[in-house]
């Protein structure tokens, strides 16, 4: 018997708060192409869920259209109880402050400064005076784990792991309550990977953060993630603990969690 592969329900949230995000029926064309097709997805207040899959099933796509970069062709996405599918620009402006997304590579500004890059948000989505501003830029530099100084310097002057680090301090800058992190460790060596996941972790603690984190990174999806969602055939196959989802027999999940890499990276997370 083929095995059931719809996600199990997922817990009510705390208290009477909706879910942080709330994906129902969607789906996502590109002309002929079907990218996504009835596809759902809960994640709740305080989570840190994983977004993986294969080569082109449609994980940044996905993480687009709930960051409010790109529309859906169907279905419906809820932000903090909130429907955004529809949403004139002003409703969506006001809804971009309760969250902060970290691009891949940085996407910092190469004319400014880091702190000038951190203070972009908060020029766009706020009246504060510029001493205010300022004082707020770096205080979300020395959040994110940069050292004295970093704020003066230009992004060409930065290591890769500081690059990422000055994306997340410009994702916090409006004092979010979901984050966004698109392959937030891509490209690092293992000490400044298991950095980065530690800063997540911690920030998550010290903020109440609801994070939805795009990776490929098989050691982050082992360390920080409550949960991890698999997309494929158009749809989350399933959504639960990585312990439990590394070991569902359906072919494309195998196939990603079976490899020798991943196998190396549960057994780091089990040391």
């Amino acid at each position: 018997m083929a095995e059931d592969l719809t996600p199990p329900p997922s817990p009510p949230p705390v208290g009477d708060a909706p879910p942080v995000i709330e994906i129902r029926g969607l789906g996502t064309r590109f002309g002929a192409q079907v990218v996504h097709e009835d596809l759902e997805l809960t994640v709740r207040r305080g989570e840190i869920v994983g977004l993986v899959g294969g080569s082109g099933s449609g994980k940044t796509t996905l993480l687009r259209e709930v960051a409010l970069l790109d529309a859906p062709s169907a279905g419906s996405v809820r932000l903090f109880g909130a429907e955004t599918v529809g949403l004139d620009e002003s409703e969506a402006f006001a809804l971009r402050r309760r969250f902060g997304m970290m691009f891949q590579h940085g996407a910092l500004f190469s004319s400014l400064t880091v702190r000038e890059n951190v203070a972009v948000p908060l020029h766009e989505h706020t009246t504060l005076p510029e001493a205010e501003i300022d004082r707020l830029a770096e205080l979300k530099v020395a959040l994110a784990g940069l050292p004295p100084g970093s704020g003066d310097k230009y992004p060409s002057q930065l290591s890769g792991g500081m690059i990422k680090r000055a994306g997340v301090a410009r994702a916090l800058a409006l004092d979010p309550d979901l984050l966004f992190l698109d392959e937030p460790t891509a490209g690092l060596d293992p000490v400044g990977a298991a950095a980065l996941d530690e800063l997540v972790l911690e920030l998550r603690a010290a903020l109440g953060l609801t994070v939805l984190i795009v990776t490929h990174d098989l050691d982050t999806l082992w360390r920080i993630t409550d949960r991890v969602a698999f997309l494929g055939e158009r749809r989350v196959l399933a959504c639960e603990p990585i312990e439990s989802l590394s070991r569902r027999p359906h072919p494309l999940i195998r196939q990603y969690f079976c490899g020798p890499r991943a196998r190396a990276a549960e057994a780091a997370a089990e040391d």
